[in-house]
């Protein structure tokens, strides 16, 4: 077994007896993008910026995060790909519209947060809940791992 495959499977094994399923794959979707976004909104030094203006705190976060990723698997990392794409246009777009990013971050981290509640409900409660913040990005690659398995593809 590799160390892909451990990880993952001592992941599931926290998440086999979900209350609602479909709350939690909801919320942890919501807990990355409002944690990056918390991340993006908080200031950065001068250096960063001089590197690039899209050089902050949740841009340097989800790279680290896309290094880890392909690290653990390449097929987990290229699948999140557009996840993580998708998170960054997110907080790139939201300065320049309407809505306050950091309301927005902070709205979906709270909203995640109280979805893995719902989701642990019936198991270890909060301090489940603290063990999905502290593995934030493990989620994702689980999730998407549970769809490889339904697909054949090997992660």
């Amino acid at each position: 077994m590799s160390e892909t495959e451990s990880w993952l499977e001592r992941y599931e094994a926290n998440h086999r007896d979900l209350t609602w399923p479909w709350i939690y794959w909801a919320a942890v979707p919501m807990v990355v993008v409002g944690t990056v976004g918390a991340l993006w909104s908080l200031p950065v030094p001068q250096e960063f910026y001089d590197i690039s203006p899209l050089l902050n705190w949740g841009s340097a976060f989800l790279m680290v995060t896309t290094v880890y990723y392909f690290i653990i698997s390449v097929s987990i990392a290229i699948g999140l790909l557009p996840f993580v794409m998708g998170i960054a246009f997110v907080h790139m777009w939201l300065p320049g519209s309407e809505f306050s990013a950091v309301r927005v971050s902070l709205g979906l981290l709270l909203a995640g947060i109280i979805g893995l509640w719902l989701g642990h409900r019936n198991k270890r409660g909060f301090g489940a809940i603290i063990e999905d913040v502290q593995t934030i990005m493990i989620g994702p690659a689980w999730l998407l791992s549970v769809l490889y398995k339904r697909l054949g593809i090997p992660c």
